[in-house]
């Protein structure tokens, strides 16, 4: 069930649009954005039996979303699909006042996934992945580095990442109907795949559109594929069945109430590594929770109603490990891109297209 009201103490400028995003959304919308971050795929039907309201009002409430940028379902490739090796995270010092303008020129470039601006001991965060036909070498020794207005970068390789972005979410409902919604995820019931060459070139071009619209239907690929709406429906189940597209939800954390974003590196003793990965991976604030080589060993990027909740974080969670020797945090000023995904402040904006496998139509 939700968590009991908080009056959050707010800093950062941007964030009176979010507050008044929260306050549009009633209890109706917190629970259907709960639900479709448990399964994103659920029919309408079968959404608006588990939440007790009516398909009209289910479908109306999700088209209002949908239609005000405030969600939108999207599917997340398989790593092996678009990558040639393992993700970055990269923090970037800037020249003064040039952190925004950094920001803007990195946003150009296909293989920056998720980009902040932060405060802390780095200007700019950003999670740049590998594409396949990217050199690594080139692009993490001169071209980021040589973007103007950039002092110095500092680049984590993720050896293994405990959470990703999809697994936050709101914590609303019961666990009843948390059983229902899990009937309607596709699980990965064959092996996965380890290289794009592996799939046909019909599904090549259905992975486009279902990684663009991660609730699309047998019917839609069926006419944008110009093929039966059966044959849609064997490809879009193979995709899904192989773990090739994971469908997720893209919504800000601020408009459902947790506005503050940071990001805890945390140096451990080796010993204590997979406990703290385990246990950070489980927390209600984690979106990424990631093993990485470099002056860290792990990063928790996590997402805090206030600062109180974010200060009882560090105190008590982060305080109860054995092991922990030193924590840096970084504060989020500004949000520009989650997965791909643009931001307009609270409302989600354009997507790149550049990390998608490319020669098909």
């Amino acid at each position: 069930m939700s968590e009991p009201p908080r009056t959050p103490n707010l800093l950062a400028v941007h964030r009176s649009a979010p507050r008044e995003a929260e306050q549009s959304l009633d209890a109706t919308d917190l629970d259907l954005v709960a639900a479709l971050q448990i399964a994103p795929r659920t029919p309408v039907n079968a959404l608006a039996a588990v939440l007790g309201a009516s398909p009209s009002t289910v479908a109306r409430r999700l088209a209002r979303l949908r239609r005000d940028r405030l969600l939108r379902v999207v599917g997340r490739l398989d790593w092996p699909l678009i990558t040639t090796e393992n993700p970055r995270q990269v923090w970037i010092r800037c020249e003064p006042g040039r952190s925004r303008q950094v920001a803007e020129r990195l946003l150009e470039l296909d293989e920056v996934q998720t980009l902040l601006v932060t405060t802390g001991n780095a200007d700019v965060y950003c999670t740049v992945y590998p594409l396949r036909g990217t050199d690594v070498t080139e692009l993490l020794t001169r071209r980021l580095p040589s973007v103007p207005g950039i002092v110095a970068t500092e680049s984590q390789l993720i050896l293994r990442a405990h959470s990703m972005g999809q697994s936050w979410r709101l914590h609303r409902l019961t666990a009843q109907q948390e059983a229902r919604l899990r009937e309607h995820i596709d699980p990965v019931t064959r092996e996965r795949l380890t290289a794009l060459e592996q799939l046909s070139e019909l599904e090549l071009r259905a992975i486009r559109l279902m990684a663009d619209d991660g609730r699309i239907s047998s019917a839609e690929i069926a006419r944008e594929l110009g093929v039966s709406r059966s044959t849609a429906y064997r490809t879009a189940q193979s995709l899904l069945e192989c773990g090739a597209v994971w469908p997720r939800v893209e919504i800000e954390p601020a408009v459902l109430g947790y506005p503050l974003n940071a990001l805890m590196s945390l140096t451990l003793r080796p010993q204590a590594i997979p406990h703290v990965l385990d246990t950070l991976s489980r927390h209600r604030s984690a979106r990424y929770v990631s093993m990485v080589a470099g002056s860290a060993s792990v990063v928790h990027y996590g997402v805090f109603r206030d600062e109180e909740d974010l200060a009882d974080f560090i105190t008590t969670d982060l305080g109860a490990f054995e092991g922990i020797m030193t924590v840096n945090t970084s504060v989020a000023v500004e949000v520009l891109r989650r997965h791909w995904t643009g931001r307009d402040g609270f409302r989600l904006g354009p997507r790149a297209e550049g990390f998608l496998p490319g020669g098909v139509a």
